[in-house]
């Protein structure tokens, strides 16, 4: 599969890292240029691309930048995708530690319908934003492991959800359903699964648990 990776810190270097493992063609950006990924372009076969052609033909495009940089994606960014390409939004929204206030979600916009809004993309799914970037690069185990780490997932189009429920599960994690995008929330930063390494029914209990009320840690 083709996929484009926009982004290229812990967590797009670890998915970097994994989905050219499993035989993928990934194409990696970052906003300092393509010359700056050399390294990870050597280590993993990937290929380091301009921000604007990483999604070429791309059936999966992940975006993993900050959320505060979402609006300075360059216009029409994911314009060269494959017809009906999912997106995957890794972000979470940090307005203390980085982001800023950013007053739609402040609002109760939930940080991924935000992203889905700013990058026209109906497809987006939220997925790979509760692990630590190592965990999600080495801590994946085969099918049917006991206790095997699981990664929610939220979208609104099931097509989508579970073409991303199949990258993760390749990776080596189960993936659960978290619900639509609008109920993304339930793994948002400050909830009880986000940073957890649980198995499938833990994960789900802590889901259940999520409150959409954002702690005083994770508000502007």
């Amino acid at each position: 599969m083709k996929i484009g990776i926009i982004g290229a810190g812990n967590i797009g270097g670890a998915l970097t890292r994994g989905l050219t493992r499993l035989g993928h063609e990934v194409r990696i950006a970052n906003s300092r240029g393509p010359e700056t990924l050399a390294d990870l372009a050597a280590e993993t076969g990937a290929t380091a691309v301009p921000a604007t052609e990483a999604a070429e033909g791309a059936e999966v495009v992940v975006v993993t930048i900050p959320q505060k940089s979402i609006p300075d994606l360059p216009a029409g960014i994911l314009d060269g995708a494959a017809p009906g390409a999912v997106v995957i939004d890794t972000g979470n929204y940090y307005p203390q530690q980085r982001d800023g206030r950013i007053d739609a979600i402040e609002a109760g916009t939930t940080e991924s319908r935000w992203v889905a809004d700013h990058l026209g993309a109906p497809n987006l799914v939220k997925a790979f934003n509760g692990i630590a970037a190592l965990h999600l690069q080495d801590n994946g185990t085969p099918k049917g492991t006991a206790d095997r780490i699981a990664l929610p997932i939220a979208g609104d189009d099931p097509a989508a959800k579970q073409k991303v429920a199949d990258l993760i599960d390749a990776l080596g994690f189960d993936p659960v359903d978290a619900g639509t995008l609008d109920e993304s929330w339930r793994q948002q930063p400050g909830t009880p699964g986000y940073g957890q390494d649980f198995p499938a029914d833990r994960l789900k209990a802590a889901l259940e648990e999520a409150s959409p009320e954002r702690t005083a840690e994770w508000k502007a």
